[in-house]
């Protein structure tokens, strides 16, 4: 791995370079708190070499989400399953637009 491999990963969301004590200190939570979002399959860490979880930043952004639902008094489970519904109804917003925007590319004449 040369340096601009390893410069390359500081702008990826999606690499693990946190660890579980790193990441529960940057979201001021618990490593306990981490692991149930584990057990409930909001977030799945990846493994170290030796077994460690590893973070990404993308997966503190939803566990951060997680914990403001939580801190406001939404059981755990549940503000799980509340990201992840906002996750698909965001996803499924994305593939509607994509879809208009290929109807009205297709048939420029009509208009809605």
């Amino acid at each position: 791995m040369t340096a601009d491999d390893s410069f390359g990963r500081l702008d990826d969301d999606d690499y693990p370079a946190y660890t579980m004590g790193g990441a529960a200190d940057l979201l001021g939570t618990t490593q306990g708190f981490l692991r149930a979002l584990g057990e409930a399959r909001l977030i799945t860490p990846l493994r170290s070499a030796g077994g460690h979880r590893r973070y990404s930043r993308y997966q503190l952004r939803i566990a951060a989400r997680a914990r403001e639902l939580v801190d406001h008094g939404t059981p755990i489970e549940a503000a799980c399953r509340i990201i992840i519904l906002e996750d698909q109804l965001e996803e499924a917003q994305r593939i509607n637009k994509e879809h208009r925007r290929t109807a009205e590319s297709s048939n420029p004449t009509s208009t809605a």
